[in-house]
């Protein structure tokens, strides 16, 4: 049996309007068939359901997981939604979203600090970047709007981490896999837990070359009213100009727009 999105897409597959956007609709379907099922579905299921061609249904479902949309469970191979659509609508108050309830303190940042400014969420086992201010220098690091990075070599992953629920923090860390990117990259559960420890301390988060070579970042965890990450605003840029003199005064600045971000977030 066709799903009422399934359903539109046959519709409209019948139809030439100049408006139509086929790799777009099934995307947008895939998500609207997600959204109705909490437990996910594996790939062959999504084929079914969407009535579309494996290799189709297999293009889309990688876009959609390339981008933090989807996640898929390694054991039961079942896809579901990840949580960065509603952390893009997040509606709060007047409809103020997170990114335009940080864009403010982000800018205070960039000012400060001179670094590339981005705003980053949870979307399950990774950090994706949801925002970004680039450096005012004229080498800058950036990364495009909706990539994703592992939690445990990244600033803004670790001060996330540090600051879930204590229930969603086990699951995540028992899921992650810690891949050594650099030689500084975190590979053991046992240092990353005293890092994870030193974060909730200091209320920020360094990386110091440990996803890429010669890379740098300073983040502070954005927290809801329970004291639980819902993001989290991060600088990166060259080592170089990350001595450690500056760091802990940079993360106290970081973590001081974060709740600045939280306060106009929430309100």
């Amino acid at each position: 049996m066709k799903t009422p999105a399934a359903k539109r897409l046959t519709s409209s597959s019948t139809e030439t309007g100049a408006s139509s956007v086929p790799a777009l609709e099934r995307g947008l379907a895939m998500i609207e068939t997600l959204a109705h099922r909490p437990e996910g579905l594996t790939l062959s299921e999504l084929t079914a359901s969407l009535d579309l061609s494996p290799a189709s249904a297999h293009r889309i479902t990688g876009t959609l997981e390339d981008a933090g949309y989807l996640r898929r469970d390694e054991i039961t191979r079942r896809y579901t939604l990840t949580r960065k659509l509603l952390l893009l609508s997040q509606p709060r108050g007047e409809s103020r979203s997170l990114v335009a309830a940080a864009i403010e303190a982000m800018r205070a940042i960039q000012q400060h600090t001179g670094e590339t400014t981005q705003l980053c969420c949870l979307a399950e086992d990774r950090c994706v970047m949801l925002d970004q201010l680039t450096s005012l220098h004229p080498f800058k690091y950036i990364v495009d709007i909706g990539s994703n990075a592992p939690l445990h070599c990244t600033a803004p992953g670790k001060a996330m981490l540090a600051f879930l629920p204590d229930a969603e923090q086990d699951a995540v860390l028992s899921r992650l896999k810690l891949e050594k990117h650099t030689e500084k990259t975190i590979v053991t559960k046992r240092d990353l837990a005293t890092e994870i420890e030193r974060i909730r301390t200091h209320g920020y988060a360094f990386d110091k070359g440990e996803h890429f070579d010669g890379i740098s970042c300073v983040a502070a965890p954005i927290l809801d009213q329970h004291g639980h990450a819902i993001g989290a605003v991060t600088i990166a840029g060259p080592t170089s100009r990350f001595p450690a003199a500056t760091m802990a005064e940079r993360g106290q600045f970081i973590r001081e727009q974060a709740d600045r971000i939280a306060r106009a977030f929430l309100s």
